[in-house]
């Protein structure tokens, strides 16, 4: 992996085997607390790679290089006060700030190649919240979740009492705003929350080959299905249907479909062409 363009919160790597990229938040001092910009710099990162199609998948993860203790992201950095073109007092204004964060979150989660939120310790508040917006959550063991803002008289605003509510149900998701309470990898993973639970020793091995999978996939098809799921599910069954019934016809004309018939039927591996 190399270095590309820079940033002040995050950092891009690619792995070209895998045609994979990987978004770190480099904030280790912090714990990957989230500024504003912190979320603004992960959505230009996502940009630069949007239309290069050798990157087929995102791996989104908190830096390796922890100086405290691991962290995916420990929620909102609380020193952060906003735009300074916003009053603190104001309620409009307020309302206006927790639009610029959804903008960002919004766009994270609108983005039409596979994410991968690799987790490895604590994913709280919107941390949490931003694990939400990936496709597919990988998380070791060691890992930590929660939306602890009701601790500091506040409430998970960055689409936290929408999303997962849709993923876990009133009942558990009032549980985890209510009290605040940390729960585990494991209790996540049976939760339905997080795809993937991985021994610590193991993580980053199995994150570079869900990765690499993805990557080496069938790309049309992939990005149909993350539209079906994100957008069918959001309408009635019989819209939704509709949706799948146009996408499977838009995905039959790829050059990938072929590929993976004819694989099949020659009994080899496809090489997909990402076409």
């Amino acid at each position: 992996m190399s270095n590309e363009k820079e940033f002040e919160h995050v950092t891009i790597e690619r792995n070209e085997k895998g045609r994979y990229a990987v978004i770190s938040i480099n904030r280790p001092e912090k714990l990957n607390a989230l500024q504003i910009k912190t979320v603004k710099e992960i959505t230009e990162a996502l940009e630069s790679i949007e239309v290069d199609r050798s990157v087929r998948c995102v791996v989104l993860r908190g830096t390796k290089e922890y100086l405290k203790k691991p962290a995916f992201s420990a929620g909102a950095d609380l020193s952060d006060r906003g735009s300074a073109d916003l009053d603190p007092v104001n309620l409009r204004h307020q309302s206006h700030a927790m639009y610029r964060r959804h903008k960002y979150y919004n766009l994270i989660e609108e983005f039409p190649k596979p994410i991968i939120a690799a987790i490895d310790g604590y994913a709280l508040g919107g941390g949490f919240e931003l694990v939400l917006v990936c496709d597919i959550a990988i998380a070791s063991k060691r890992s930590i979740f929660g939306l602890p803002e009701i601790r500091r008289g506040i409430f998970p605003a960055n689409g936290g009492t929408q999303r997962l509510l849709r993923n876990l149900g009133k009942m558990r998701a009032k549980r985890m705003m209510f009290f605040g309470e940390h729960f585990t990898a494991k209790e996540m993973f049976e939760w339905g929350v997080i795809s993937f639970i991985i021994e610590d020793i193991k993580f980053e091995d199995f994150v570079h080959e869900k990765a690499s999978w993805l990557g080496n996939a069938a790309t049309n098809s992939l990005f149909l299905i993350k539209k079906s799921i994100d957008y069918g599910t959001q309408t009635s069954l019989n819209i939704g249907l509709q949706f799948e019934q146009m996408g499977y016809a838009i995905n039959s004309q790829s050059k990938d479909v072929a590929e993976g018939i004819s694989a099949f039927l020659e009994k080899r591996n496809p090489e997909f062409k990402g076409k």
